[in-house]
C-alpha cells in the first residue's frame, strides 16, 4: 500500500479545484492511501470525500503545524503532492524529508498581470494545472470535472426556508466573497433582485453577509435571506437544487460548478484569465461570466482589497444592473 500526502492549506474554492486530482489519483493508481492536509476550517470538505482516507488538520492556537508534522512523520509517507506551494508546505515537505511533486504556482506571470496588465498566463484552467502536477505518476484527467460531497445530514429541503421554495425552481445569489473588491456593492444586488421579481432568490451568505443580506431581501418578497443560518454543506445542498446560480469569484461558484449547476459569476477586481473560471469539462456552456470588458486598473490584484485602491470601483459599479439580469433571464 502505497501512501501519498497531498497539501492544500485554503481556501474553500481552491480546495473544490484540487478534487479531480485526489480522484484521479485513487482511481487511476493501485492500491493507495491518501491524506490529506489542511487547515482545521476547512476540513469538513475533505472529511466528506469519499477517496480521501485521512484528513490532518492544523490551527496557529490549539493544534499547530510542527506538532501536526511530527503526527505526519509517523505515517511514513511514500509521496507528497504539494499544490499550495508556499512557505508552510515547504516546511511540511523538508520535515518529513520525502520525495515531493510541487504545482507550478506561477507567481511572477500574475504578477505581470496585475503590475503590468502583460498575460503571460497559459490558457489552462488550474484543475489541469493542478493535475499536471501528478502527471509523472500517469494520472490523467479522467474529465469528469470537480467532487463536492454533500452528507446526508445536511441536505436541506428548501421548503423548510420558505414553503414557496421547490428543488430547481429557484435562483440562488451567493452575495460574499472573502475579499470586497470581488463583491457586488448590496445596492446592486439589491436592484437586480428587484429586476428580478418573476423568480425566486435565496441568498446565500456567511455571518459576515448579515447586515448586506438585510438590505438586499427588502427588495421584495420573492427575495428569502439565509445568510449566516447554515454551515457550509447545508448551504451548498440549497445550492445543488437551484436552477441556477449567480455568484461572484468565490468558493461557492466552484462548489455551483461541482453540483453541476449553471452559473452566472459576476467579476470584479481578478479575471478569468487566472484561470480560476468555473470548470465544467462536461458542459462548458453552462456558465456565463459578466465583467467590466475595458478597465486599464483590472486586473488590480489576483486575490482583492478590502477596498478598490484607485478608489472609484469601476470593475464593480460601472457594470450595469439590467445587462446583468438579462444574462440572467437569457440563462434562467
Amino acid at each position: 500500500m502505497q501512501k501519498i500526502l497531498l497539501l492544500r492549506f485554503s481556501s474553500i474554492g481552491d480546495i473544490v479545484l484540487t478534487s479531480p486530482v485526489v480522484r484521479c489519483l485513487k482511481t487511476q493508481l493501485e492500491s493507495i492511501e491518501i491524506h490529506y492536509l489542511t487547515k482545521k476550517t476547512f476540513a469538513s470538505i475533505l472529511e466528506a470525500n469519499p477517496y480521501i482516507d485521512k484528513v490532518y488538520t492544523f490551527d496557529k492556537v490549539k493544534n499547530p503545524l510542527k506538532g501536526v508534522v511530527n503526527e505526519l512523520k509517523k505515517e511514513e509517507y511514500d509521496l507528497i503532492v504539494d499544490l499550495h506551494k508556499n512557505i508552510r508546505s515547504w516546511y511540511v515537505s523538508k520535515k518529513l524529508g520525502i520525495r515531493t511533486l510541487t504545482f507550478k504556482k506561477l507567481n511572477p506571470q500574475k504578477w505581470l498581470l496585475t503590475q503590468f496588465k502583460i498575460n503571460w498566463m497559459p490558457e489552462v484552467h488550474i484543475v489541469d494545472r493542478y493535475l499536471d502536477t501528478v502527471s509523472s505518476l500517469n494520472v490523467t484527467n479522467d474529465g469528469q470535472g470537480l467532487d463536492y460531497n454533500i452528507p446526508s445530514s445536511d441536505y436541506i429541503d428548501p421548503s423548510s426556508i420558505d414553503p414557496r421554495l421547490k428543488s430547481q425552481q429557484y435562483l440562488v445569489f451567493v452575495i460574499g466573497a472573502a475579499h470586497a473588491t470581488k463583491r457586488l456593492p448590496p445596492s446592486k444586488i439589491k436592484s437586480i433582485c428587484r429586476l428580478l421579481k418573476e423568480a425566486f432568490i435565496v441568498l446565500i451568505g456567511g455571518k459576515g453577509d448579515i447586515e448586506a443580506a438585510k438590505h438586499i431581501e427588502s427588495a421584495g418578497a420573492h427575495v428569502m435571506n439565509t445568510c449566516g443560518q447554515f454551515n457550509l454543506h447545508q448551504s451548498a445542498s440549497i445550492v445543488d437544487q437551484a436552477r441556477l446560480v449567480i455568484a461572484h469569484d468565490t468558493g461557492f461558484m466552484h462548489i455551483a460548478a461541482a453540483l453541476k449547476r449553471p452559473i452566472v459569476s459576476i467579476w470584479g477586481n481578478t479575471v478569468p484569465q487566472f484561470g480560476m473560471y468555473p470548470y465544467l469539462p462536461a458542459d462548458d456552456a453552462n456558465f456565463r461570466m459578466i465583467e467590466h470588458p475595458n478597465l486599464a486598473c483590472r486586473p488590480c490584484s489576483k486575490i482583492g482589497y478590502p477596498k478598490c485602491p484607485k478608489g472609484h470601483f469601476n470593475c464593480m459599479n460601472q457594470l450595469e444592473e439590467a445587462a446583468i439580469v438579462q444574462t440572467i433571464q437569457e440563462f434562467f
